[in-house]
């Protein structure tokens, strides 16, 4: 059944249900458990789902549960969407805010959301992110304005300017990180669940479609999404393995299809057409097949743009050799490197 906001709610009777996927983050998980509970809008329900972790991270989070505002629900190891499709499932509230494991909120991130979106519950409301690395004082990190810190009534211009590069529309492109978001449950609905597929850019294809279900974007000055970075590559998405590459090339082809059919706009091709090659690049040598079809999909798209990036060196070589000499040559010279690290 389609949910819809009850007319006779009052604003502070709304809840607000925080979706936690959890994975092995024992070091990080009670912080981010403090950070949702911390929350000036009380109105919550905190939803824990463990993907089958092998650490303390299950005990430290019965530690917290309550079985009323704060529940534990654990499960085989499946991957984080379907983690959150868990919690979707379980969740009561009227809007949903996902958080990951690692990271945390300010105490008025939900709250300041909430007083933007005025009740509706047919746009999303967006905050600034502070990237911080695993080890440093996230609260000092630099608060900076995007060109997407302001409201936006029209999602395929939203996407378009979030997709494009310097290329394509100077002065857009980024990342959005997921915790930024809070959105609607009428929203989510409209636009379906997780795409339970291990991909790096899985929060991307969601998002995707929950911008274009809505009817636009509401930014809020206030409150902060603190995303934690690590320079080690330990989270799955600064491992690309094949099925990781196979899910980014399925993640991309939805993408570009769902916006395909919302827009005839020539850049849209541009944009994806540099999405597909660079993803071409970095799977080459390792995943040939996979490399020629991004490849062949960018060429078909018009692809112009540069062939490769690797330092004044590679790139003059690349223009001699070609790129796939080069990126042969530069991703033996990583792996040698990385045995000997």
């Amino acid at each position: 059944m389609f949910f819809q906001l009850d007319s006779g709610k009052k604003m502070n009777d709304l809840l607000v249900s925080i979706i936690i996927p959890v994975y092995n983050a024992e070091k990080h998980l009670a912080a981010c458990l403090d950070s949702a509970m911390k929350q000036t809008w009380q109105n919550t329900e905190i939803i824990i789902v463990d993907d089958g972790s092998s650490d303390s991270s299950l005990s430290i989070a019965q530690k917290y549960a309550d079985g009323k505002k704060i529940i534990v629900i654990s499960q085989k190891n499946s991957g984080a969407s379907a983690a959150r499709n868990a919690g979707l499932k379980a969740a009561k509230g009227e809007y949903i805010q996902f958080l990951d494991a690692d990271d945390l909120l300010s105490p008025d991130k939900i709250e300041s959301q909430l007083n933007v979106l005025n009740d509706s519950v047919n746009q999303v409301a967006l905050c600034r992110t502070v990237h911080f690395f695993d080890g440093d004082d996230p609260f000092k990190g630099e608060v900076t304005d995007d060109w997407f810190c302001a409201d936006n009534n029209n999602p395929v211009d939203f996407l378009l300017k979030l997709y494009a590069g310097e290329d394509e529309m100077p002065g857009y492109g980024g990342m959005i990180q997921p915790n930024a978001w809070l959105t609607p449950r009428a929203v989510i609905e409209k636009a379906g669940p997780w795409n339970e597929f291990r991909c790096p850019d899985d929060d991307g294809e969601f998002f995707c479609r929950v911008v274009l279900a809505s009817g636009g974007i509401k930014f809020s000055k206030k409150g902060i999404n603190y995303y934690r970075k690590f320079k080690l590559a330990t989270s799955l998405s600064g491992q690309k393995n094949a099925e990781a590459f196979e899910n980014i090339v399925e993640s991309l082809n939805l993408k570009y299809g769902y916006l395909k059919a919302r827009t005839s706009e020539p850049v849209l091709d541009r944009i994806f057409a540099r999405h597909f090659w660079w993803t071409g690049v970095a799977a080459y040598p390792r995943f040939k097949e996979l490399s020629g079809y991004c490849i062949q999909k960018a060429t078909a798209l018009g692809y112009k743009g540069e062939k490769y990036m690797g330092g004044p060196a590679g790139h003059a070589l690349a223009n001699i050799l070609g790129w796939k000499p080069v990126r042969f040559m530069a991703y033996w010279q990583q792996r040698f490197k990385a045995s000997w690290a």
